[in-house]
């Protein structure tokens, strides 16, 4: 029922300091802005931090990769996994058969030059008996291509035909796989005219399609290559290999044996620069 306006009004003071209870409603809106506020300052105060503890190159640590030759590596050479930065040393642009050659003489250099001989020699052009050869007598001093190749051909022979190759070339309807993809280096050591340089890298190989027997798959490996500097560039004389470091796998399910094809086949690979 209303009260006509020519009824009396009662008005209750309270005494200064006291008030009446807030309505239970309006409590948990207030509660909820309180929060707000508290996730507002808590995101701007994180945002700052980031903004001045970043790394000043904006690349991982221990990266240092460039594509197709573009921009170089770090600022330090020194292999101890700290963020790289570019030198100003020009990139290698040169090739020969498809493979970064002309690398300085120096420590960054030699670890350039490690690096992309490790791709080259885990492609899968190594399991044919002709480009085995061309890749080699490419990356390798000339007084040990010869010693690489009586190591090369028969493991690679060996592991192709495993793999059900016929001299490198999977049979119809199969994509055979095999790239190898840096992860970092660390020189061991470092002269005038040697070098040694550790490349860990992850991979892939496998042959891909409906009737495989062999999917591909993914590895982790550390090799060890020892340089020799020779006509002008750093060329090997020594490769070792061992497993690892092997990083827990991901909870990523698996791709098709379409999408993997199509991937290889479509995403070019990277010349490297420390």
């Amino acid at each position: 029922m209303s009260v006509p306006d020519d009824q009396p009004h009662t008005r209750t003071r309270y005494p200064t300091g006291e008030q009446p209870p807030e309505p239970a409603a309006r409590r948990p809106l207030r509660t909820l802005a309180a929060v707000l506020v508290v996730v507002v300052v808590l995101v701007g105060a994180v945002a700052v931090l980031n903004r001045t503890s970043g790394s000043p190159t904006g690349s991982p640590a221990g990266s240092g990769t460039s594509g197709d030759g573009a921009g170089s590596g770090s600022g330090t050479g020194d292999g101890t996994g700290k963020s790289t930065a570019a030198t100003g040393t020009t990139p290698v642009t040169t090739t020969q058969n498809g493979i970064a050659v002309g690398f300085p003489h120096t420590g960054e250099g030699a670890q350039s030059a490690a690096v992309n001989y490790a791709v080259a020699l885990g492609s899968a052009e190594m399991y044919s008996t002709a480009t085995r050869k061309t890749i080699v007598t490419t990356v390798a001093d000339p007084s040990a291509a010869s010693r690489l190749l009586g190591r090369f051909d028969p493991s690679y022979t060996a592991l192709g035909k495993r793999l059900g190759l016929d001299d490198g070339k999977a049979r119809s309807g199969l994509v055979f796989i095999s790239r190898t993809v840096p992860v970092g280096t660390k020189a061991d050591g470092y002269s005038a005219d040697r070098a040694t340089v550790e490349v860990w890298t992850t991979g892939l190989i496998g042959l891909s399609g409906q009737s495989s027997t062999a999917p591909v798959t993914e590895y982790w490996q550390t090799s060890t290559i020892q340089l020799h500097w020779t006509s002008n560039d750093w060329k090997v004389v020594d490769v070792s290999t061992k497993d690892g470091p092997t990083p827990v796998s991901g909870s990523q399910v698996a791709s098709s044996a379409q999408d993997i094809a199509g991937a290889v086949t479509q995403f070019g690979g990277f010349r490297y620069a420390r």
